[in-house]
């Protein structure tokens, strides 16, 4: 399957996969982690995008693993750390033994280690050791009963290749990463929209500014201001 979350490099992932398998479908189903911290254009577009294209779309709600005791909230209120657990559970109770997804290690330090693709145990667990030689783009997918692999295709994409790829084959996102106008609160120095995550809290008061989405954490909160152009301009 591919880990699917409406971003611009699970959407650029998605629109490689129909590529290559075309004329036919896409083989296997895209699957969303969803914190419950998103917005609302983005949840629109997942739905759009998998209408559209014909594709199989399941959905663990981290909500439902809350509400049942699997997990529970973090202080801090950000759910980004609580998508393991569902991840592992889909992964096992639909018996997926490939997930693809659109990590890049230009992301952060610990993607920087990952090869191409990664094989991974029972309980998800990445060991170094067992990794496999990736020579001259060979790529060895074999992995025993209950494992599984996790495969980056784009994993050796730059932002700026995403971006310019997303020019290039015009592909559609959701309309948040343009700069739009949005009510919003400062907070530790970023623009932050008002959502379930919380906010604005006591001092913190709304403002409309033109600003454009950018991750941050579990997703939940809009960069600085910025002019209203193509991010592939920046």
């Amino acid at each position: 399957m591919i880990l699917f979350s409406g971003g611009k490099d699970s959407t650029v992932l998605v629109h490689l996969a129909v590529k290559a398998f075309a004329p036919a479908p896409v083989p296997f189903p895209l699957l969303h982690v969803d914190t419950g911290h998103n917005y609302p254009e983005v949840i629109d577009f997942r739905d759009r995008l998998a209408q559209r294209l014909g594709l199989r779309l399941e959905v663990a709600h981290v909500q439902d693993w809350i509400d049942d005791g699997r997990l529970a909230e973090r202080p801090d209120g950000t759910r980004n750390p609580l998508q393991t657990v569902p991840l592992l559970d889909s992964i096992n109770e639909h018996r997926f033994d490939a997930v693809f997804g659109g990590g890049r290690r230009d992301e952060e330090r610990s993607r920087a280690k990952e090869r191409i693709i990664s094989l991974r145990d029972a309980f998800g667990r990445w060991d170094p050791r067992k990794q496999r030689p990736e020579l001259w783009n060979l790529y060895n997918g074999r992995h025993a009963p209950g494992e599984h692999v996790r495969v980056f295709p784009i994993s050796n994409w730059t932002e700026l290749d995403v971006w310019r790829y997303i020019q290039r084959e015009g592909i559609e996102l959701p309309s948040i990463y343009f700069a739009h106008d949005r009510p919003v609160f400062r907070r530790d120095g970023m623009w932050l929209a008002e959502g379930p995550w919380g906010g604005p809290r006591g001092a913190e008061a709304m403002e409309t500014r033109s600003v454009r989405y950018r991750t941050v954490g579990d997703g939940s909160c809009t960069g600085a201001s910025s002019p209203p152009r193509p991010p592939w301009t920046r």
